[in-house]
């Protein structure tokens, strides 16, 4: 292949959709080092696995020579997002914003090179456009344009509010690359409206239009809904190594592919082989804890990385936990459910009291973990092994 289908190639790896193409494959042909940018709104001290699926993919560009931005919304995270939410988010404070964005700065550098990324900030331009500059930004629009958008639609046919700031969030990202001058742009698929705006702002004001590049949402734990603090089914980057590895162990193995897809650096060569294994009889879990290791060894470091493997196999090995066990799915009431009733809905003891009197006697484990409290509420969705006595087990997995 030509080194702009070996980019192409690259670049296509676990991504969506890429608007227009025809655009991206001319900018790549024409060999200029393009300017390429991802926008993040530091609404949360820490990052999960979730976000660095764009920043997996500002890494791609990198290595292909691209100058790469990594731009913090500080000023847009002073309005919240709107996207796919049915409510006006809560703005933050300006402090808030930038502690956050600090922490950011720091996580970022696990996957991007520290010399050759620029770290951004869109109130630089923001702040100087001022009231007459965003008025002026706000007449490029109609109201109808911004009611085409999936989540005002809907809001707007319910009867839901819509603040007026909200109307300015998909304004002022596309402002950005105006700002940036960007040729291309990354977002997650529910971004769609943003990023087109950028490419209207963009020809509006006599400038190259960006290409878009559009990633999928990565799904939590459950497997269901996307990964978000607030429901509580994430990988926290921040994560320690334990805690991470027990957390991928208990994805699905459907959902381990998807984490490979869009999270492992592993060529897809090697990806492939590993899925032809499986096919064959290989155990996934084993597959699964290649993923675990690398994951850790990326945020953390390659001793740490073994060191929760060993905490696995010796937790996991000396309970004798077998490899096939009952699966057993449960729906998750919204507050959530008690020890005992989980217990027996999966038939794993007689009775409620028989599975207070198991606790009590030491001999209930979740993942290797002896249960001490027999008024335990589960609350978390996913996938654990839960044991009773030395020979009754069952893999549960919680849906919401």
């Amino acid at each position: 292949m030509s080194n702009w289908q070996t980019a192409l190639a690259e670049i296509k790896r676990g991504t969506d959709d890429i608007l227009p193409e025809e655009e991206l494959i001319q900018k790549l042909k024409s060999g200029k080092t393009l300017t390429v940018k991802a926008g993040f709104d530091p609404t949360a001290p820490d990052l999960h696995l979730g976000h660095t699926v764009l920043i997996n993919k500002l890494r791609s560009f990198q290595q292909l020579g691209h100058n790469v931005v990594f731009l913090i919304g500080d000023f847009t995270g002073l309005i919240g997002d709107p996207t796919g939410k049915n409510v006006t988010r809560k703005p933050l404070s300006k402090d808030q914003v930038l502690e956050n964005a600090k922490t950011y700065q720091e996580q970022v550098f696990k996957i991007l090179d520290p010399d050759k990324t620029q770290i951004r900030f869109n109130s630089e331009w923001m702040d100087k456009l001022g009231a007459d500059g965003m008025i002026k930004l706000a007449a490029s629009q109609t109201v109808a344009r911004m009611l085409e958008r999936d989540d005002f639609k809907k809001r707007y046919a319910n009867g839901q509010p819509i603040a007026i700031h909200e109307f300015l969030y998909p304004l002022v990202q596309g402002w950005d690359s105006v700002a940036l001058e960007a040729d291309v742009e990354l977002g997650g698929t529910d971004q769609r409206f943003n990023l087109l705006m950028g490419r209207e702002l963009q020809k509006e004001n006599g400038q190259a239009q960006q290409a878009i590049v559009m990633v999928p949402l990565l799904e939590g734990l459950d497997g269901v809904q996307k990964m978000s603090k607030s429901l509580n089914n994430y990988i926290g980057i921040t994560d320690t190594p334990n805690e991470m590895f027990g957390k991928v162990m208990s994805v699905s193995d459907d959902l381990m592919w998807r984490y490979y897809d869009l999270l492992s650096f592993r060529p897809l060569e090697e990806v492939a082989e590993l899925k032809a294994q499986v096919e064959a009889g290989a155990n996934p879990r084993d597959t699964k804890i290649l993923l675990a290791k690398e994951l850790i060894a990326r945020f953390h470091d390659e001793d740490a990385a073994e060191a929760a493997y060993q905490d696995f196999i010796q937790r996991f090995q000396k309970n004798a936990i077998p490899d096939d066990m009952p699966e057993v799915s449960i729906t998750l009431p919204a507050d959530g459910i008690a020890i005992g009733n989980l217990l027996k809905e999966a038939d794993l003891v007689a009775s409620t009291s028989d599975a207070m009197r198991m606790i009590k006697q030491g001999a209930v484990k979740i993942d290797g973990d002896k249960v001490e409290d027999s008024r335990l509420i589960i609350t978390q969705t996913g996938e654990q092994v839960y044991q009773v006595g030395k020979r009754k087990f069952a893999r549960i997995t919680l849906e919401s």
